[in-house]
């Protein structure tokens, strides 16, 4: 039986057959899988927090497949790696001439996700005036382009994500505290893969057969020796 199948046997919450659930059958996991698809029935705005690497985009994503947004788009945004002065114009987008080479007007990553979600990760490293327009889509549910006068509404649901503590950049005064509270309305902690061992072999079993379909099925099986090392890695 591969890891896939597995996995989706481990969840108590019910969601489309079009959600695939993610990878996992360890405790710590399970829970995860469990709040994930209760909040995903909602549209309430989702803040995911975890190390780098703990799967928050993937958790981003089944949300978005096992909710009624299912069928509309999905944008993922790396807040931490847009430059601060492109920041605003890749979120709301831009009229012709708002800017030296506006040549054009431009919607932003907002309007494209419109009737979708719309996944911010890095959250916390959002320039300070982002924050504050981000906060007027979340309360208002309408934003302005940069350059322009016209608002637009905002039918987006955000799914934000940080591997920073958020209690701790809000007492640093980096992140906005009433930002804080629009975003953190239901949250998720991910647990690092060091703490669900169990799921350890399951993801690596799954890799092997990725590589397999990729290698015109030829077959690949972990030896007890590779197996123990993985479960001893830190």
């Amino acid at each position: 039986m591969s890891a896939t199948v597995l996995a989706t046997n481990f969840i108590s919450v019910r969601e489309p057959r079009s959600a695939i659930r993610p990878i996992g059958t360890s405790k710590a996991w399970c829970h995860v899988l469990e709040r994930a698809a209760r909040v995903a029935a909602t549209d309430v705005t989702t803040c995911l927090q975890g190390e780098s690497g703990t799967g928050k985009e993937v958790i981003a994503r089944f949300i978005h497949a096992s909710s009624p947004r299912g069928h509309g788009p999905f944008i993922a945004i790396n807040c931490a790696a847009l430059p601060d002065q492109l920041v605003e114009s890749e979120l709301f987008g831009f009229e012709r001439g708002a800017f030296t080479s506006a040549q054009q007007s431009k919607a932003g990553q907002i309007e494209l996700a419109r009737g979708g979600v719309l996944f911010l990760d890095e959250i916390t490293e959002l320039t300070p005036s982002a924050q504050a327009k981000l906060l007027r889509v979340l309360q208002e549910r309408e934003f302005q382009r940069l350059g322009g006068t016209r608002l637009v509404r905002a039918d987006v649901r955000v799914v934000a994500a940080t591997n920073r503590d958020l209690h701790e950049a809000v007492a640093a005064g980096t992140f906005r505290a009433d930002l804080y509270y629009r975003v953190n309305v239901f949250d998720i902690r991910i647990p690092p893969l060091r703490d669900r061992d169990d799921d350890v072999i399951l993801l690596a079993e799954s890799f092997l057969e990725d590589i397999a379909r990729a290698r015109d099925g030829r077959r690949f099986t972990l030896t007890p020796l590779a197996t123990g090392a993985l479960r001893a890695y830190h």
